[in-house]
């Protein structure tokens, strides 16, 4: 194992390529360049095939056909640029391709600015697209988690048959981390595809890919189908961080950035006598509903942390189901929460003084 300095975005590539994908398709758009620019000299370098498209919805077809010939694909973007794949990646989700998304998020909502932000919660969560479906969502908070989750990402998408979205923002995809990394580039085994559309290869007919389900009753069936696959993803797949949660008083909760900056909270706040503890959820989805309704057992208050108005909280509130107050503090359009401002209102609301 070798420890190197890695900027975010090009820990995401190295994750990619280290996952065994040989087929990146995307296009620039800051914060998440640096993730094309790495991938489109790396990419060659293990015979993989890079090629930016001509815009993002372009991108996340040509995805689409590489996810549907059988091959691990990657593609990226951030926030406007996800917004334009929402088609394709309903289409993914309807044809039960495996494809790993990354979204590099910047402050909106327009074209916003290239700042840091959490604000497309809702839109990866919630299913960006039409129809009734979900995504795997990974949320990392270090460029190591970055490597590791990148493994993940693209064993669960063919595990399950199914889009993953990894999720950062401006902030974690610029920021240069150690990393330890294998010195040697190993391709993982590949698990087999005989539904891919690769050729007949003594088949008697060719395999379909298709979204396209005219009959009610059949797509309905495909409905079903997909909401079964949840569950058994929510079942298998749900990962957490907890810390200091214990004997904690005070819960703070957020993800990404936003959850570096709770867990240092939590140690100035026990530094100066409040019992404060963290849960990070690293599925977004699926949400670790079960760990936020144990805690709401025996603290007293929830305080949730984004870089957005209020998104991640709404799934915190259900989860904790009204048994204790969940409070919030956020800041949005690339504005990015301080240390000092959090710990004030963790102050704020054990003193009573915010709901």
């Amino acid at each position: 194992m070798s420890k190197v300095l890695m900027k975010g975005n090009e820990a995401i590539g190295e994750g990619a390529i280290r996952a065994g994908c040989r087929h990146f398709f995307g296009y620039p758009i800051t914060p998440q360049s640096e993730l094309p620019h790495y991938l489109a000299k790396r990419m060659p370098e293990v015979g993989g095939v890079f090629l930016q498209a001509e815009s993002e919805t372009s991108s996340i077809n040509m995805a689409y056909g590489a996810a549907g010939a059988g091959f691990r694909v990657l593609t990226s973007s951030s926030s406007p640029g996800l917004s334009l794949m929402q088609e394709g990646i309903s289409y993914l989700v309807g044809a039960e391709l495996p494809c790993v998304i990354v979204n590099v998020m910047r402050g909106g909502p327009g074209l916003g600015n290239i700042a840091p932000a959490q604000s497309d919660y809702f839109q990866a969560v919630k299913g960006g697209g039409h129809g009734d479906y979900k995504l795997v969502v990974l949320a990392p908070a270090s460029v190591q988690e970055i490597i590791d989750l990148m493994q993940v990402a693209f064993d669960v998408s063919d595990k399950y048959r199914t889009p993953v979205m990894l999720v950062g923002d401006g902030i974690l995809g610029q920021m240069m981390e150690p990393v330890e990394l294998a010195d040697e580039v190993t391709v993982p085994e590949i698990p087999a595809k005989p539904w891919a559309a690769g050729g007949l290869k003594g088949r008697g007919k060719p395999n379909i890919i298709n979204s396209l389900y005219i009959v009610p009753e059949v797509c309905e069936e495909l409905n079903k189908k997909l909401y079964a696959k949840y569950e058994v993803i929510a079942a298998e797949e749900t990962r957490w961080e907890e810390y200091q949660l214990d004997d904690a008083e005070i819960v703070l909760t957020g993800f990404g950035t936003a959850a570096r900056i709770a867990k240092s909270v939590v140690d100035k706040a026990r530094a100066e006598g409040i019992k404060a503890g963290l849960i990070r959820p690293i599925t977004l989805w699926p949400f670790p509903s079960e760990v936020y309704a144990r805690a709401a057992e025996h603290t007293e208050k929830f305080l949730c942390v984004e870089m957005n108005m209020g998104q991640m909280v709404e799934d915190v509130r259900l989860a904790v189901n009204g048994k204790k107050p969940v409070c919030f503090y956020g800041r949005s359009g690339g504005m990015v929460p301080l240390a000092k401002d959090v710990l004030a209102e963790v102050k704020k609301i054990m003193a009573g003084g915010a709901e």
